[in-house]
């Protein structure tokens, strides 16, 4: 059985006109970097006054900051996950690099948020139910990302994890019935991201993961994730040594990274930060969209 839901929450997209080329890049087209690279990751630091850690959706109110805590700068190695995607799998290191995926979704899909839910979002059920084996997939919201001056969303780069035991439980609530609900916490189910990019291929801010295996716990800080209207929870992440990070270089259109932020069988999730390769070209930014969905079974 499946489910398909509207947005709970949307963003207006505002994309390079799509009747340009599709990649929008001059000719010729930019270097894509490859392989291995040392780049800097912003890691959690906490607040002075060891207040707890907080972050506002939108404008915070008046004097108040938009968020209490802060970053350390870290130099790391990330490696490249191309020529390796079959070695990664969701149930073990929380995220999964799938290639050849097709699509019905133009340019045009995306600069409308009710095409992305008509036309992009059976895609993403789709999808999600031949990867996972679920029984139930239920989308409940997109982000479109665009790294340019004056976006509505840029690319976090920042490392951080979507969702928390709590506001996964939290979620499930929000968005089925009280009845429904309260059985779907008793059986397996994970909160999945599917990120795509929208001017392939990904040249500049792409987006970093870490192996859910490498990354202790104890290096999990839950954030106040504060809406106009309720308080969720998201997770900020402490540097660790140890932790293993990855990339896809030059990502296609068909390709998909599937990030999985919460799994109540197993715990696998993946912290993930856009990140500046220093090897990438001036002028070239990264769009992207990213579908959230409760996974169910």
């Amino acid at each position: 059985m499946t489910t398909h839901t509207e947005t709970q929450t949307t963003v207006p997209s505002t994309l390079t006109p799509h009747h340009q080329s599709p990649k929008h890049y001059p000719s010729p087209e930019p270097k894509i970097p490859r392989g291995p690279v040392t780049a800097t990751l912003n890691f959690y630091n906490p607040p002075a006054d060891a207040s707890k850690p907080f972050n506002y959706v939108e404008s915070p109110p008046p004097g108040q900051p938009q968020r209490n805590y802060s970053d350390i700068a870290q130099s790391v190695t990330i490696n490249d996950i191309r020529s390796h995607e079959k070695d990664f799998h969701l149930n073990t290191h929380a995220f999964a690099a799938v290639q050849d995926v097709g699509s019905k979704a133009d340019r045009g899909t995306f600069e409308d948020d009710e095409a992305i839910k008509r036309i992009y979002y059976p895609e993403v059920e789709e999808l999600l139910l031949k990867e996972t084996g679920a029984e139930k997939v239920l989308l409940f919201d997109h982000t479109i990302r665009l790294a340019k001056p004056g976006a509505n969303r840029a690319p976090v780069n920042r490392v951080h994890i979507d969702q928390t035991a709590a506001s996964a439980a939290q979620r499930v609530r929000f968005h089925l019935p009280e009845a429904e609900a309260e059985e779907a916490l008793k059986e397996r189910y994970r909160i999945i991201n599917v990120w795509r990019p929208l001017n392939p291929p990904i040249v500049a801010h792409p987006l970093a993961v870490a192996d859910s295996t490498s990354v202790v716990d104890e290096a999990m800080v839950g954030i106040e994730h504060r809406y106009p209207d309720r308080t969720g929870e998201t997770a900020a992440v402490r540097y660790g040594e140890g932790q293993r990070w990855w990339y896809w270089s030059g990502m296609e259109e068909g390709e998909r990274l599937l990030l999985q932020c919460f799994d109540t069988e197993g715990g696998a999730r993946v912290p993930h930060s856009a990140f500046v390769d220093p090897r990438s070209e001036e002028g070239v930014g990264r769009e992207s969209i990213e579908v959230r969905a409760l996974v169910f079974g």
